[in-house]
């Protein structure tokens, strides 16, 4: 038994990787992990991007996955030219610190090719429990609040993809979906899919404080954010309940789609339809 132990560990290959970040904002300092490069003393190397931009369209709704997704290429033509210092170079000088590499980590694996799709799936794509409920994600969300507001007749009046940069700083990709202003209060709802991505209820709980200081020096106007999410979450899952507690600690009303009906009757009767 032991010498087939040493036959296997001797089979195994002295490896090291490091995640690829998308770090659209330097200050915030928030990421999300979009690739990941694995590297061996053999001279293997190869990378591995996503195949699903749901997080990054989260955390920056403006951003370009296109362009993202071509670096992959990029990235595989310079680790075939030259090492990995060589590399990290070339990422740091070409992507304006957008992207950003993670520190390295060593590993050992029989067969490289199989170890990249193994850290792929660890670090880089959604999470099992996200594919799993998809059908309950953001975009569903945002067609349910919009076919409320539609039956109640208000959709035309309501400001739409609202720009946060106005209110915070010039380059602020953050856009709120929905809006509307009755005596003098701007009211502002945005969909959220905790069942798929609980950063994004991070993110909106971080952005907020600032929107609503940014609204009353522009505006002179108080606000009131709601965050429209599924219903039926488990909130006592430790992430659900966390990112509730998140958005509420930030003075962000929660509602359901199921609240929707009220939440469109009260702004047609606000809106004087």
């Amino acid at each position: 038994m032991q010498r087939l132990y040493v036959r296997s560990m001797a089979d195994r290959k002295q490896l090291e990787f490091f995640l690829l970040r998308y770090v659209p904002d330097a200050v915030k300092n928030e990421f999300v992990n979009i690739g990941v490069v694995l590297t061996g003393d053999d001279g293997f190397g190869e990378v591995r991007f996503t195949r699903d931009w749901r997080r990054v369209r989260c955390l920056d709704p403006d951003a370009d996955v296109d362009v993202l997704a071509a670096m992959e290429e990029a990235i595989r033509g310079q680790l075939k030219n030259g090492g990995r210092g060589e590399l990290l170079r070339f990422i740091e000088e070409s992507f304006s610190n957008t992207v950003q590499a993670a520190p390295a980590t060593a590993c050992l694996a029989e067969d490289p090719t199989e170890e990249l799709e193994r850290l792929a799936e660890m670090y880089v794509e959604s999470a099992r429990r996200e594919r799993a409920r998809e059908a309950a994600g953001r975009q569903v969300i945002l067609a349910q609040m919009d076919d409320a507001f539609k039956r109640h007749g208000v959709w035309d009046l309501l400001k739409k993809n609202i720009a946060v940069a106005k209110y915070t700083r010039s380059g602020d990709p953050l856009k709120l979906d929905r809006g509307y202003r009755p005596n003098g209060v701007i009211k502002l709802f945005h969909a959220i899919s905790l069942a798929s991505d609980v950063n994004a209820a991070k993110v909106l709980a971080f952005s907020y404080p600032q929107i609503a200081e940014g609204i009353g020096r522009v505006e002179k106007a108080k606000s009131e954010l709601t965050a429209i999410v599924e219903p039926g979450l488990n909130r006592s899952d430790e992430q659900i309940g966390f990112a509730l507690e998140t958005l509420e600690r930030s003075r962000i009303a929660v509602a359901t789609v199921a609240d929707m009906e009220q939440i469109a009757q009260r702004a047609r009767q606000e809106l004087r339809v």
